[in-house]
C-alpha cells in the first residue's frame, strides 16, 4: 500500500483527460460528471500527502510529482474554461504566469542546491484555485441560488480572488528567490 500516495498523485494528473472530454461534450450532464471527477481529483491532492505522511511513505518522486499534478490539473482546466468562455482571461493569465515563474525559480534554485519550501499560503492558493474552478465547471447554466446569484457568478468572483492570492504568493516566492540568489557566491 506504500505505492498508493504516488498512484493518487498520478491519477490526479490523468484526471484532466476525461474532464477535458466532458467539458466539450455537448450534453448538459457532461459538465456535472466533469465536476465530480474534478472534485475527486482535488480530494487526492489532500489524500496523497496525508497518506504518505501517515504511512511514512514520503518519496522524492512524490515530492516531485505532487506540485506538477496540481499545476497540470489546474492549468489545463483554466485553459479549457477560458476556451469555453467560462473563465475570465486576465486572472487566468495571472495564475498561469505565476505558476510558470515559480516553477522556473524553483528549478534555478534547485540547480544551486537551494530549496524554496511550499508555504501555507501557497497551499491555500491551490485550494482557492480548485474551489473557484469547481464553481466554474458547470458553466453559465449552473444552478441559481438566492437573489438571482448563480454558482457561476460565485465562481467568477472566487476566480478573481484566487488570482489575487496567486499573485501575492508569486510575489513572495520571487522576493525570497531574489534574496537567495543575491546571497549565492558567484561561480
Amino acid at each position: 500500500m506504500l505505492w498508493l500516495p504516488n498512484a493518487l498523485t498520478i491519477a490526479r494528473t490523468i484526471a484532466i483527460l476525461p474532464i477535458a472530454a466532458l467539458l466539450f461534450w455537448p450534453v448538459p450532464e457532461a459538465r456535472w460528471i466533469a465536476l465530480v471527477i474534478f472534485v475527486a481529483a482535488c480530494i487526492t491532492d489532500f489524500l496523497d500527502g496525508w497518506l504518505a505522511r501517515r504511512w511514512k511513505a514520503t518519496t522524492v518522486l512524490g515530492r516531485l510529482l505532487d506540485p506538477i499534478a496540481d499545476k497540470v490539473l489546474v492549468g489545463a482546466l483554466i485553459v479549457m474554461l477560458v476556451g469555453t468562455g467560462d473563465a475570465p482571461a486576465i486572472p487566468a493569465m495571472l495564475i498561469i504566469f505565476r505558476e510558470l515563474l515559480v516553477s522556473g525559480l524553483r528549478e534555478h534554485l534547485a540547480g544551486h542546491a537551494v530549496v524554496l519550501p511550499v508555504t501555507q499560503v501557497a497551499k491555500w492558493k491551490t485550494t482557492a484555485q480548485m474551489v473557484a474552478l469547481a464553481f466554474l465547471i458547470p458553466g453559465a447554466g449552473g444552478p441559481v441560488l438566492a437573489e438571482g446569484i448563480s454558482t457561476f457568478d460565485i465562481g467568477q468572483v472566487l476566480f478573481w480572488l484566487a488570482a489575487a492570492l496567486t499573485v501575492f504568493t508569486g510575489w513572495t516566492y520571487l522576493v525570497a528567490s531574489v534574496r537567495r540568489m543575491r546571497d549565492e557566491p558567484a561561480p
